[in-house]
């Protein structure tokens, strides 16, 4: 009895999940299960997904807040916030699917969460190390922790984390098919704003605008794959052979791995680190640093991989269902 129930229960999980190739392992052993279990609370309270995404948002500018003092207490306190949020960011989606209660608005504000728990807790750091010395200096920070926080986190984290969620998107698009997650593009949300009336849809209008922009960013830093889309919307209608499937996901999964690195997992240990320790400047240098190279590294890899298989499109290679040599 006590196995059937673990066994139903883990189903549920697994039933929740967007896709195994592309969830980490943190996420699998801890937070999904978790995540899954306040889905299952809030669905027998009839609590809707965007309540529970604004709840973690709520939860993240709170953690912020805490990363502001320097003491053990108040960072750990943040650290714990800052987990609970991210329980409910994987509560909202997984609640959505559980019932059947996925939208783009929906999609838009879970995206948006995210950001505005960075926002705080960037902020919360700045003002934390504004009047403090510089490592090895009699000089104190300023204004140019401010410059270092915007550019890590505007430059590096924004357009990090853009293309760890595109290519993933990518992955899931092409192992699984369309169905398997949601793979929008810029054209589509510029359209949907212009068909959608103005009057009463001002934040709804405003979140497509900035998701339009954000998809815009993610398809210019991916040049080669949309040479690749476009040989599949164009010259093959939108058909993708099979076996371009299969060679694809063999190819993309283990980019997956680099993904998820510069995904929230990562960053949150980092960052859980570097408060603690009170040198969440090096938070910052890891950001403009670290994951940089991994960021480069996996799009260079990524691109080739789109490269050649649009290639092998072009020349017909998959015309007569062919394996990827």
């Amino acid at each position: 009895m006590k196995e059937k129930i673990i066994d139903k229960y883990e189903e549920g999980v697994t039933s929740t999940y967007k896709s195994k190739d592309t969830e980490e392992w943190l996420d699998r052993y801890f937070n999904r299960q978790i995540g899954y279990l306040w889905a299952l609370f809030f669905k027998k309270l009839h609590v809707s997904p965007n309540a529970v995404t604004i709840m973690s948002m709520v939860l993240g500018v709170a953690a912020g807040i805490m990363f502001y003092y320097t003491d053990l207490v108040h960072n750990i306190i943040g650290v714990l916030l800052l987990m609970w949020a991210n329980f409910y960011d994987s509560a909202d989606g997984q609640l959505a699917r559980m019932t059947g209660k996925s939208t783009q608005w929906g999609r838009l504000l879970d995206g948006f969460a995210g950001d505005v728990w960075f926002f705080a807790i960037y902020l919360a750091i700045v003002l934390r190390l504004w009047n403090q010395p510089i490592p090895f200096t009699h000089s104190r920070w300023g204004i140019l922790i401010l410059i270092i926080a915007f550019f890590s986190g505007y430059v590096c984290h924004a357009k990090q984390c853009q293309l760890a969620d595109y290519y993933r998107t990518i992955h899931m698009y092409f192992a699984f098919g369309k169905d398997g997650d949601n793979f929008d593009n810029s054209r589509d949300q510029r359209r949907k704003l212009r068909n959608i009336p103005r009057k009463g849809n001002f934040f709804f209008r405003l979140g497509l605008f900035f998701y339009g922009n954000y998809t815009h960013s993610q398809e210019s830093m991916t040049p080669y794959f949309q040479d690749l889309m476009a040989i599949i919307v164009n010259e093959r209608h939108g058909q993708i052979p099979p076996q371009f499937r299969l060679d694809f996901r063999k190819e993309s999964k283990p980019m997956m791995k680099y993904a998820n690195f510069l995904t929230f997992n990562m960053r949150a240990i980092l960052l859980y680190i570097c408060c603690i320790g009170n040198f969440p400047w090096v938070y910052f240098v890891c950001e403009i640093v670290v994951f940089s190279i991994v960021a480069y590294c996996l799009r260079n890899r990524h691109e080739k991989l789109c490269s050649h298989t649009a290639m092998l499109l072009k020349e017909g290679y998959y015309d007569d269902d062919a394996k990827l040599i």
